[in-house]
């Protein structure tokens, strides 16, 4: 804390100075500049690829221009927080009061991480000063382009792989997005059945003169990156003439990583951030892109035994994100995330098949011990990754063991100790299996003929 209040001081002011759009007819490159007065200048940048369908000029496109400011926006709150400077002046758009305190809501909440690692004690109202240079606001008119078609984020995990599997054989019209590819997306496309000239990639440059002041003892640590993914995600639909942002966010993105607390990893995963951000679309943006989860009304846990029945996609899904700053990205095997895959789909795949996809048995790793009390409750916290609820890894824990025991088979170390504690009730199964199946969560903006596509699906498999 004491770090946090004299940083503030020696860096009162962060600038969002500058977004400058270039269309070189087959690109269109959007760059920013982000400072700290006397301490350091950020230049990060993003470029899209241009579709001959799209026949404007996007630096005089009044909607590009709103999104790419907007993407700055969600950009810059990772620069910022290196100093968490009280004031964050704008001086290359203007924002309505309304619309700062929308960002001042998104940064507050999507740092609830970031302020509990870094030991800070932050209130929303005084964390930041959102100020414009500018004072005239207009009121954007809405597109009057025609829009139709999927675009759906594909991050090469089982969610996205689920989502694109299941609209794509419901004869949906759907692209695929990413950025900054890797192989298990293009690999999950392909798996999907879609041609390469589906997958529509931007390229995102981050400027890693950040991590030299994160050496210099600047503060460091989690940004919401999902809300990063939707805004990038509203240009790439705007440009290609898509009407729907499918993104493939369960419910169990809402529960808090730490007990009794607002602080959720996940929070730009979460129903209210995407709730947040469509009314955002609908007042200030105006592209006429409808952004919404397909997934939302679901739990990992139905995700999981839905996601395995599709088995083409056992081999190239991949969710790590260590491993994924690998070439090819792999599951590192060593890390929550990859413990908490292998956990949920444990009571629906083959056991042998799951140790060769990780590597090795994560179930009967001892250093994987302290990641499964914190997935399974037994901790303050769970891991700060993007994981899914206690209450479901707790029956996926549950449900192995009784399917082991019933083959005959030795429980391996995690499960050895998970079957001697208070956790395990296996009278409970069936009754808990039952309410998992039929969970349906009504807080979601899914559109009726998605709606039905999901509904559909559920009957199907569960």
């Amino acid at each position: 804390m004491d770090k946090f209040q004299k940083l503030r001081e020696e860096t009162p002011v962060f600038i969002y100075k500058s977004c400058t759009i270039a269309d070189n007819g087959s690109d269109i490159d959007v760059s920013y500049e982000f400072v700290f007065p006397g301490l350091a200048a950020f230049r990060p940048g993003w470029s899209f690829t241009k579709p001959a369908s799209y026949a404007g000029n996007a630096a005089e496109d009044a909607v590009f221009q709103r999104l790419a400011f907007s993407l700055g926006m969600a950009e810059a709150v990772s620069y910022w927080k290196a100093a968490c400077s009280p004031r964050f002046i704008v001086e290359c758009g203007t924002l309505s009061p309304e619309q700062a305190d929308w960002w001042k809501k998104l940064y507050f909440n999507g740092l609830g991480e970031f302020f509990y690692i870094n030991n800070i004690s932050a209130d929303p109202d005084s964390f930041v000063q959102i100020e414009c240079t500018q004072n005239t606001v207009e009121s954007p008119e809405m597109s009057e382009k025609e829009l139709k078609g999927c675009l759906v984020p594909i991050g090469g995990g089982k969610d996205s792989a689920l989502t694109i599997e299941t609209l794509v054989s419901a004869g949906m019209e759907c692209k695929c997005y990413s950025i900054n590819s890797r192989r298990s997306v293009q690999e999950t496309v392909r798996a999907a059945g879609l041609p390469g000239e589906s997958l529509i990639t931007s390229k995102r440059r981050f400027d890693r003169s950040l991590i030299e002041l994160n050496n210099k003892g600047y503060l460091n640590g989690h940004t919401p990156f999902s809300a990063i993914v939707a805004f990038s995600a509203e240009i790439t639909a705007y440009l290609n003439g898509l009407k729907y942002v499918v993104l493939s966010n369960e419910s169990s993105a809402n529960e808090s990583t730490v007990a009794g607390m607002s602080v959720n990893h996940q929070y730009s995963k979460s129903f209210e951030f995407e709730r947040d951000f469509h009314c955002y679309e609908e007042k200030f943006l105006k592209s006429g892109v409808y952004y919404f989860s397909f997934l939302r009304p679901l739990s990992e846990f139905q995700i999981a035994e839905m996601f395995v029945t599709h088995k083409k996609y056992l081999d190239v899904f991949r969710s790590c994100n260590l491993g994924s700053k690998v070439s090819p990205d792999i599951w590192c095997g060593n890390c929550p995330k990859c413990l908490f895959v292998f956990l949920i789909l444990s009571p629906f795949a083959d056991c042998q098949k799951l140790t060769e996809i990780f590597g090795k048995d994560l179930l009967d790793e001892p250093e994987m011990l302290e990641y499964f009390r914190e997935l399974t409750g037994q901790t303050e916290h769970k891991p700060f990754e993007c994981v899914g609820s206690v209450d479901e890894v707790n029956l996926a824990a549950s449900m192995t063991v009784q399917r082991l025991e019933a083959a005959g088979r030795q429980l391996p170390l995690l499960l050895r100790e998970y079957r001697e504690s208070s956790l395990y009730k296996p009278e409970t199964i069936s009754k808990r299996l039952e309410s998992c199946r039929s969970h349906y969560d009504s807080n979601n903006l899914l559109p009726a003929e998605f709606e039905a596509i999901l509904k559909n699906e559920m009957e199907r498999i569960l």
